[in-house]
């Protein structure tokens, strides 16, 4: 059995909502056990309110940072320090870090050159930057509408391509193109196993997770395409290019 990895979950409450804090516990710990999480800012500030039933809710310490200059967030700075610092602990195998934020597209950066798998979590609206520099980058938005929608897995494939578009993830035309690229240099007589051919896209683009573009797994995603084909060999079902 492989050992479970620890991640640390560090939380700019000043750049995510707080209604996205139930799907960001459930998709970070997909990656293992959260032994630190942390949410950053200011919490003397009205507006912080809301947040703090729910840290108590799922055991996130608040770090208190106040802005000592008006306009500027200092959180930022806060939370970079603090990651650093576990980092060089050597603590944790993983960060998760939940915020729309250019500014920490440096850090991620670091983590990962530090040999640390980097989560990122934060809305459509977030830099190509930031989401770039993570291992895989989750889109809180998309998923939460998702979430709350019960017809999202039969959203067509021009919506999708729609939605795609607007909310600066890959384009399905794109994502097409690289899985036939992928397919022809991997696959054997059977074809490419779906499983390997997920992992290959992720690593290609961060941001692909098949709930963005309304399915709810990668086979029903892949069916949309006419160029592929899906074969169920026993338990393990395989991509071929018709």
């Amino acid at each position: 059995m492989s050992e479970i990895k620890r991640f640390a979950v560090l939380i700019d409450i000043e750049n995510v909502s707080q209604k996205y804090i139930g799907l960001i516990m459930d998709e970070a710990s997909n990656y293992g056990d959260l032994t630190i999480k942390r949410a950053y800012g200011d919490w003397t500030q009205q507006s912080s309110a809301s947040w703090k039933k729910l840290l108590l809710e799922n055991s996130i310490i608040p770090m208190q940072q106040f802005n000592n200059t008006f306009g500027k967030n200092s959180s930022d700075s806060a939370l970079i320090i603090d990651a650093m610092k576990i980092l060089y602990n050597n603590n944790v195998d993983g960060f998760c870090l939940v915020s729309s934020d250019s500014d920490f597209t440096r850090l991620a950066a670091t983590l990962k050159e530090e040999g640390k798998t980097v989560v990122g979590m934060g809305e459509s609206k977030t830099p190509a930057a930031l989401i770039k520099a993570c291992d895989n980058f989750k889109m809180l938005d998309v998923l939460y509408k998702e979430q709350n929608q019960e017809k999202a897995a039969t959203a067509k494939t021009k919506t999708a391509e729609k939605k795609s578009t607007s909310r600066n993830l890959t384009k399905l035309s794109t994502i097409e193109k690289a899985i036939k690229q992928i397919i022809e240099m991997n696959d054997d007589e059977r074809g490419m196993n779906i499983a390997s051919l997920g992992n290959s896209l992720q690593r290609r683009y961060p941001d692909f997770d098949t709930r963005n573009y309304g399915a709810p797994k990668l086979s029903k995603f892949l069916q949309q395409f006419k160029s592929l084909e899906l074969v169920k060999d026993e338990n393990v079902t395989y991509v071929n290019l018709k």
